[in-house]
């Protein structure tokens, strides 16, 4: 038994050896680079500035104060708004049965699959200048901090309402009827009884919001204008265009120091989210009376307008383009982008695929191997990218480096979902296996991963989902002949002229079918003899989760 153990260790050992080089050569060695840039202000760029910036000077320059302080405010703004609507639309639609309301839970995950230029060309086509309410209403919000904090909502608010319904189904019917036959009134029963039951769900998921909202890149790039740009964008500015490494990495730490604060947070709201004692929900009920059929209304029309319109819109201004636009997709640049999407998400889905079964099966035994997965999230992509560049500069266009970054990024998700359907599996199952004379090799092969399949598929697809709509890394390490179609739409974006917007808002729906497509992947019924599990809100992309 105690040679079983041991070799068990040897193993997880072994399994481990690739992942972890992978965090430490890929994500750990570029941090502490860029730490060292940070406090000496060293340069290793041909031309590249040395500074002596102290760490206090983003807090004593006026300028990269307002910058720090408005990415933390619109993290804010955006965590209030997206509770303030997202907790009543939660509730409505774990409480209210009604036709499609299934399909409109699958819906909920659409957003974390678009990419974010996607996203916000559909912000553009609503609200910008020739925006489809912005003419109808006769506003334009172009260079106001809205579109950036519409863009933030549109991702993150079916997060926050996706979170509040698994939570609201995990509150005791028991516990409720009890409150209420002692005369509790329902608001009363909903503030003693319901909400300390999914407050810690709600407060984890707004943990998160705040994470994707600070560090997020491509939407405050687009959306944010000059005024409204986060230090993200900062970031970026001070290395592609001023050489500024020192400033930089000064702000990159930062970063590091207030996203792993708000990520410890929510490590310890998590915590408290272990799996639930078996409870007796409470009964959906269908809407009685013209109050609750406004109530419903309303919650439908709120997700329908922030959620869904602006990829409709999307759609509406690539077909108002016309065909002369929709020609350009034959042009060599437009395919040549394509392909090279195509070739890179497909390259990094098999290395994060490799990366994060070897990690959850290594991880079954150790909790802080576990909890490693996480870092590839609290780390935003472009400090990734930058502290990449500062400790390999002679890798800087190196389509391996570019890849094995994609790749990181993107493995954790296959990680968390393998290790949680690792959890569930029956042991006896396994056991019964190797009692029959199976090898480890050959239980995995013929047992585990047949029963593992579909939580693959979710971890497969919300990888992909990322590598395909991946921004901030292609921009700091591709070449000019790497182009994506997200950096195409980027290009697009800064030429003059309305033709230049049109086929950008063509690429964004060609890249939202791809988008689509992997939607469907993660959504699709599986019928595998169990009842169908909705991930945890943990597992959720909380940008996806790496929406860059």
């Amino acid at each position: 038994m105690i040679s079983f153990v041991r070799g068990r260790s040897q193993g997880s050992l072994w399994l481990a050896l690739l992942p972890a080089a992978a965090l430490l050569l890929l994500l750990i060695a570029p941090l502490a680079r860029l730490a060292v840039t940070g406090f000496t202000g060293e340069a290793s760029w041909p031309g590249a500035t040395s500074s002596n910036w102290s760490v206090w000077a983003p807090w004593q320059d006026d300028y990269l104060r307002w910058r720090v302080l408005w990415s933390l405010a619109q993290a804010g703004i955006t965590c209030v708004l997206a509770f303030g609507l997202g907790l009543p639309l939660a509730w409505v639609l774990a409480r209210f049965e009604f036709a499609g309301r299934t399909l409109v839970l699958r819906l909920l995950m659409l957003p974390f699959v678009v990419p974010t230029l996607v996203a916000a060309l559909g912000v553009l086509a609503l609200w910008g200048p020739r925006g489809l309410l912005s003419g109808w209403l006769g506003v334009n919000l172009q260079d106001t901090p809205w579109l950036l904090l519409y863009g933030n909502l549109f991702f993150n608010l079916c997060l926050v309402v996706r979170a509040g319904v698994d939570a609201l189904g995990q509150v005791n019917a028991r516990q409720v009827a009890a409150a209420r036959s002692l005369g509790a009134t329902p608001w009363r029963a909903f503030w003693r009884i319901e909400w300390p039951a999914i407050a810690p769900w709600l407060m984890s998921s707004l943990c998160l919001v705040f994470l994707y909202c600070f560090a997020g890149f491509g939407l405050a790039l687009v959306l944010g204008g000059q005024r409204f740009a986060t230090v993200e964008v900062e970031i970026y500015t001070l290395v592609a265009h001023e050489l500024q490494l020192g400033q930089a990495s000064v702000l990159a730490l930062w970063m590091l120091v207030l996203t792993g604060g708000v990520a410890l947070l929510y490590a310890l709201l998590e915590k408290r989210l272990a799996a639930p004692s078996r409870v007796q929900p409470l009964a959906r009920r269908r809407p009685q009376g013209v109050a609750q059929w406004l109530a419903l209304t309303a919650a439908l029309a709120m997700l329908f307008v922030i959620c869904a319109l602006p990829i409709l819109a999307i759609v509406w201004r690539a077909l108002e383009a016309g065909w002369v636009i929709w020609a350009t997709l034959l042009d060599a640049e437009v395919a040549a982008a394509l392909w090279n999407t195509l070739r890179f998400s497909s390259i990094a889905l098999l290395l994060a695929t490799l990366l994060g079964v070897l990690h959850a099966l290594a991880a079954q035994r150790s909790v802080a191997w576990r909890a490693a997965a996480f870092l590839p999230f609290v780390v935003s992509p472009v400090t990734v990218a930058f502290g990449l560049l500062l400790l390999y500069p002679g890798w800087t266009a190196s389509l391996p480096l570019l890849l094995a970054a994609y790749a990181v990024l993107a493995y954790p998700f296959v990680a968390k979902s393998m290790a949680a359907g690792l959890d569930s599996l029956p042991p006896h199952v396994l056991q019964a296996s190797r009692t029959l004379g199976a090898s480890p090799l050959r239980t995995f092969w013929r047992v585990t991963l047949p029963l593992l399949r579909p939580a693959l598929r979710r971890g497969m697809a919300f990888a992909a989902a990322t590598a395909l709509g991946e921004f901030a890394v292609t921009l700091f390490l591709s070449r000019p002949e790497w182009a994506t179609l997200t950096t195409l739409i980027y290009r697009r974006l800064g030429h003059p002229g309305a033709s230049s917007l049109d086929q950008a808002f063509v690429l964004a729906s060609v890249l939202m079918g791809l988008a689509l497509l992997v939607f469907l992947l993660i959504e699709w019924p599986v019928r595998d003899g169990h009842e169908r599990r909705r991930p945890p809100v943990g597992a959720l992309p909380v940008g996806t989760l790496r929406h860059a």
